[in-house]
């Protein structure tokens, strides 16, 4: 007896279909068989399956048992495909009766007592479900706010194998989950550390705010404790809310890789990762034998925060070229590549020297040198501001708070991000990504603007890549002014932030 049902197969943080297929020959030598390029995770399901099905009170049948997942040329990896087997098996049983399950699609792992486990990867599958057309899926019972995020479906909660098959036999009802209002929970999200808790540092606010208008990369350099971390940690409450489309691409990342919090639908705030110096190529930039995303994929439309970074490998840091350039990661296989998405602004934080402190002498200046050179010339012409972070007075730390708090600043923010998606075409074209062609149109110099840059590169000896640069960052600095000329002041401000093109 043959059957099938419908689940799925993520490749990167795409979904795909895949059909289970359960074929039982009653007259033949009991013997089971996966084929379809299965793990070892997926290998091991099926005696998973046949304890949660006999456990749960189902027969299950001593014969012939081959089970397909189709695509055959599309490794499969994970538990997912423990409750579409299970289904597949009471199908060809006649357990399981009626066309119902047809259109649906299936994802959980299976305790042996017949318990349905949460599973990665449930909004790729309800994303895949509309796309197909189909009525909805059945899904883990903790995974199903998760998927309730995709409007236009079904999601159906599954606890227990016995609950699903009592569904799908029409004995009893499960009631599906009510839609997430997405929108309700983005406009509800709510920042954590706010600008107005760090003393002083205005110079450093300004540059932060610079930063998250134009979308621009930023490299902080000071001693220690004066800042630099709490100032990577306020400045998502800067930045714009995620949209609904980048809260269900950020959410598809993380579902991808299993960290949606339980219990929760959406990433509802811009991701902030902070990876540790130890942390390995493959661990930034994304890898393994199966590909999975990395840090910098994981800080997708968020902040990718490296504190005290040339304390990072080398060749960790010369990964990042390639996503601060383009945007995503590519990861290349025997088999097959994988594109994951890295769209992310980058935040380095930096002593002067290994000790901490700014050098007092010939000697400590030396040493600042040879710090600072762990930082390759191509890497630092990729971070568009360069900002020095000084200690900070007593009178300032035992003066009152910021008058600068997150508040006001993200009202910068927002007003110089609506001028700019104006300008350049929509709101995912922030002035950080401009061409140089289009710099040409939209953040054309006067011809003082154009001496003083002038001068700038040859006396900095700044790069062709630091010059689109400056011309990004003042076109940002004019649409913090209310400004659509980009004028001197803008220019030289801009320039003010190629700091560590000084030291080269």
């Amino acid at each position: 007896m043959l059957s099938q049902c419908h689940s799925f197969v993520l490749q990167g943080i795409d979904a795909i279909g895949c059909e289970v297929e359960v074929d039982v020959v009653a007259d033949a030598m009991p013997k089971t068989t996966i084929v379809g390029l299965p793990d070892a995770a997926v290998k091991e399901s099926i005696e998973r399956v046949r304890a949660a099905v006999t456990n749960t009170g189902y027969p299950f049948p001593m014969a012939r048992l081959l089970v397909s997942l189709a695509p055959g040329d599309v490794r499969k990896e994970g538990p997912v495909y423990d409750l579409p087997i299970a289904v597949g098996v009471l199908l060809a049983e006649h357990v399981i009766a009626g066309e119902k399950h047809k259109r649906l699609m299936f994802a959980g792992e299976l305790a042996l007592d017949g318990r349905v486990r949460p599973v990665s990867g449930v909004i790729n599958l309800a994303l895949l479900c509309k796309k197909l057309g189909l009525d909805g899926v059945v899904v883990p019972l903790d995974n199903a706010h998760e998927a309730a995020a995709v409007d236009g479906i079904d999601v159906y909660p599954a606890d227990t194998l016995a609950s699903v098959v009592s569904f799908l036999n029409g004995q009893h009802e499960i009631e599906p989950v009510a839609p997430i209002d997405v929108d309700e929970q983005l406009t509800t999200a709510m920042p954590g550390a706010d600008f107005a808790d760090i003393r002083g540092q205005e110079a450093t606010k300004r540059a932060m705010t610079v930063a998250a208008a134009g979308g621009h990369n930023i490299a902080m350099i000071g001693p220690a404790g004066t800042g630099k971390t709490m100032a990577a940690r306020a400045l998502p409450g800067i930045l714009p809310p995620l949209s609904r489309e980048e809260a269900l691409e950020v959410t598809r990342i993380y579902s991808a890789v299993g960290q949606v919090p339980k219990g929760q639908s959406l990433i509802t705030q811009r991701p902030v990762r902070t990876p540790h110096h130890t942390a390995s190529p493959a661990a930034i930039i994304g890898g393994g034998t199966v590909p999975r995303p990395g840090e910098v994929s994981l800080a997708h439309h968020g902040v990718l925060f490296l504190d005290e970074v040339p304390e990072f490998p080398r060749p960790v840091l010369e990964t990042l070229r390639q996503p601060l350039e383009d945007g995503d990661v590519t990861i290349a296989r025997a088999h097959s590549s994988i594109r994951f998405p890295a769209q992310f602004m980058l935040v380095v934080a930096m002593n002067p020297t290994p000790k901490g402190d700014k050098p007092a002498d010939a000697f400590g200046q030396r040493e600042m040198d040879r710090y600072l050179a762990k930082l390759s010339g191509p890497l630092i012409d990729r971070i568009d501001i360069h900002v020095e972070v000084p200690k900070v007075p007593y009178q300032q730390l035992t003066g009152q708070r910021s008058a600068s708090t997150s508040a006001d600043l993200r009202q910068q923010v927002l007003a110089a991000r609506d001028r700019q998606s104006h300008r350049n075409g929509g709101p995912l074209k922030r002035n950080g990504l401009l061409t140089g062609r289009e710099l040409d149109t939209h953040a054309a110099l006067d011809d003082a603007g154009k001496d003083v840059l002038k001068q700038a590169m040859t006396e900095l000896g700044l790069s062709a890549r630091a010059y689109d640069k400056v011309r990004r960052l003042a076109r940002t600095i004019a649409d913090l002014d209310a400004s659509e000329p980009v004028r001197l002041p803008h220019v030289a401000e801009a320039i003010s932030y190629r700091l560590l093109d000084r030291d080269r």
